[in-house]
């Protein structure tokens, strides 16, 4: 269902970070705003609060550590939940940013799933599980019966592992359960699922005439097709950048 868009202040020293973490965070379907340096973050947050923000503690000048406490000790700043997306590893660092009040300490390159469940746990009220993209797949959806009955072509806007957002001008009534098949770049996914709600077009997240399905009889392999999908891409083209001389590893390597 439709949410209010974030916005994060991503806190960065290095411009090629700035770049792909803010990429990835607008497939995330997040609103981002830069800053390189603790002092130019604390000059934005005059003019706008965040909805979070995500800085590095290795920073040019004031120390990503230094900013957040800046931010908890002012009473107009300190509900903003800060996350620390950092190089740094050892466990000192990480003890004081959490005494300091950080919402989360994660470690570079972060995984694109530990990334958003950490945002949203942060942000939300009902946080989401899994990563919704915006993407143009097509898919075939029965009738609105079980057995499925005569399928109709159609175009999946939206899409995760736990359901899809199908563009149509003939949704089917809530609750009605069909199969699915969902044509990706490198495989086909059979799949059972429940429509949760429909909307007119103008309506909605997305402006389109359509329903939300999720899936309900899903192999996991198929699920796994789909979640290496989406992360394919989310990082197309911004893939992690080397720090301190050293590449970094995969984008599973991460510390909570």
């Amino acid at each position: 269902m439709d949410r209010e868009i974030r916005t994060i202040l991503l806190v960065d020293g290095s411009a090629s970070l700035l770049f792909s973490i803010g990429m990835l965070l607008k497939r995330l379907e997040y609103r981002v705003e830069t800053a390189r340096s603790a002092e130019d973050a604390l000059r934005k947050m005059e003019d706008h609060l965040p909805s979070i923000v995500l800085t590095e503690t290795a920073l040019p000048g004031m120390r990503g550590s230094d900013l957040l406490k800046r931010i908890k000790d002012d009473h107009l700043r300190r509900s903003i939940p800060v996350v620390m997306l950092t190089v740094e590893r050892d466990r000192e660092t990480q003890d004081a940013c959490m005494r300091l009040g950080c919402a989360a300490y994660l470690l570079k390159p972060v995984d694109p799933d530990l990334l958003y469940r950490t945002l949203q746990a942060v942000s939300e009220t009902i946080p989401r599980a899994h990563i919704r993209l915006k993407t143009s797949l097509a898919v075939t959806v029965g009738d609105g019966t079980p057995m499925g009955g005569a399928s109709r072509d159609e175009l999946a806007i939206a899409i995760s592992e736990g359901g899809m957002y199908v563009s149509t001008r003939y949704p089917q009534p809530q609750s009605a359960l069909t199969p699915v098949r969902i044509f990706l770049p490198h495989a086909e996914i059979r799949a059972r699922a429940v429509v949760l709600y429909s909307f007119p077009k103008g309506a909605g997240p997305y402006l389109e005439a359509g329903m939300g399905m999720k899936f309900v009889d899903l192999a996991d392999a198929d699920r796994e097709s789909i979640r290496q999908f989406i992360r394919e891409q989310l990082t197309r083209d911004i893939a992690p950048t080397e720090s301190s001389g050293t590449k970094p590893p995969d984008w599973g390597s991460v510390r909570t």
